[in-house]
Formats: structure tokens, sequence, C-alpha cells
């Protein structure tokens, strides 16, 4: 066997770990968009122009903030702006878009959060031990710093 491919035991560990995120990641955003209205791409959008800009972002800044390319972003953007919950505006100074969240699109994020946090709790924090957590946490710096 290749040293660089994997034996039957870490891929099914691998599979095991990525079903596991899959499965609890799509119980949160379902739990969060059956109660507000919003998909997991909108909740993003609207989070981010809040956290990271105080409401507004230029267009690109928001798609490096989200791994998303300019047309996937410019797409939702434009189906954000048909139901209110943020408005575009082109740069007076360069070519960019500056994005910013409606007071519609944060009343919606704010009553979203609850929702998000409680489904959190349920399907992830509920299931772990004290001990899970500090291995989950190890295992993320680990991880992280490498990227």
């Amino acid at each position: 066997m290749d040293k660089n491919e994997l034996n039957e035991e870490e891929m099914r560990i691998w599979h095991m770990w990525k079903g596991s995120f899959q499965s609890i990641f799509g119980r949160v955003v379902k739990d969060m968009s059956d109660h507000s209205g919003l998909s997991e791409g909108d909740f993003g959008v609207l989070d981010r122009l809040v956290l990271f800009g105080d409401g507004s972002l230029r267009q690109q800044e928001l798609a490096d903030s989200m791994a998303w390319d300019k047309s996937r972003l410019s797409h939702h953007l434009k189906r954000m702006e048909k139901r209110g919950l943020v408005m575009r505006k082109p740069l007076d100074n360069d070519r960019g878009v500056q994005v910013s969240i409606t007071s519609s699109g944060k009343s919606m994020l704010d009553d979203a959060r609850p929702f998000l946090s409680k489904a959190i709790r349920k399907h992830f924090f509920e299931q772990l031990t004290e001990q899970d957590i500090e291995l989950i946490t190890k295992l993320a710096e680990r991880t992280n710093a490498g990227s």
C-alpha cells in the first residue's frame, strides 16, 4: 500500500467525521431556517455584514469572508435584495459595490440568532461531554493552525 493512500480504518474514520459534521450542520441549518425563513447563505451574508462591517461591506470583502466566488455571491445578493434584506450600491470612487443590511434584514438576523443558538446547543453541545469539548477544541486549534 502506498503511504499516501488511506487504509480502510482511516477511510471509515474520515467518512464518519464528514457524515457527522454534515448531519449536525444540516439539522442546525434546518431548525434555523424553519423558524426564521433565512437560508444558511442568507444568514451568513447578514451575519458577516453586521460582525465584520458594522452593517456594510464591499462586495468583494463579503465574498472573501464567505469563501464564495463573485458570481455566486452576486446571484445570492440579487435574490436577497428582491426580498428586502440587503441593498447594493456602486461605490463612487472605484469599481466596487457596497453591500448593506436593511432594517428588515437586521430584524430577520436578530430573530434568527436565538434559533441558531438553540439548534447548535441541541444538535451539537448537548451531545458532548466536557472531555469531548476539550478534544474537539484541541483538534480544531491544531488543524486550523496548519491552514
